[in-house]
């Protein structure tokens, strides 16, 4: 009985991990023969191919969301940049205009630009058309803010309510001149 089965080589393989050995009729599951339909592919989805071709939508739907924030941003920093640059050059001009108004000689042309001044000694002309307007620059003031006119009963109920309030106390006039002190 040693010769039987004892060496390694001399023994069969038996399909089970267990060593038993399997009977040789095939009791598998006949898997059914893929039908050829209309358009001869013969191609049929099984549930693994369901299932991975799931995983690839949720990944792709996944990664969709984060390439459009990615996106996203990108135009915002790009907005904020262009922005940083126009605040930059409005901070340049600001600072260019400054040191022209540190400037004498230019508080002196803006003087004589907006509202026609002169120096001591010069004579100052203007040009007065025909219709009795100014011709050429001339600086204007701008008219003042019209203050919206309130209906009458308002009017008539803010004069109330100011009528009951305190009269405010006015500070005493202290007169800078010795001269016009009141004699006591």
């Amino acid at each position: 009985m040693a010769g039987r089965g004892s060496s390694p080589s001399s023994r069969r393989p038996t399909g089970r991990r267990d060593g038993r050995s399997t009977p040789r009729t095939s009791s598998r599951p006949s898997v059914a023969p893929v039908s050829v339909g209309p358009s001869g592919s013969g191609t049929r989805f099984t549930a693994r191919a369901l299932i991975l071709l799931g995983v690839a939508v949720m990944l792709i739907a996944s990664y969709t969301a984060s390439v459009h924030a990615w996106w996203q941003q990108r135009s915002e920093i790009a907005a904020l940049e262009s922005q940083n640059r126009r605040t930059e050059a409005e901070i340049d001009d600001l600072k260019d205009q400054q040191r022209r108004w540190n400037d004498p000689a230019y508080i002196r042309q803006q003087a004589r630009e907006r509202f026609g001044w002169v120096m001591p000694g010069e004579v100052g002309y203007r040009v007065i058309g025909v219709d009795g307007e100014l011709k050429g620059q001339s600086s204007t003031l701008d008219a003042p803010e019209a203050v919206p006119r309130r209906p009458w009963v308002e009017r008539l109920w803010g004069s109330v309510e100011a009528a009951g309030q305190a009269p405010q106390q006015a500070a005493p006039e202290t007169p800078s001149d010795p001269a016009l002190e009141p004699d006591e």
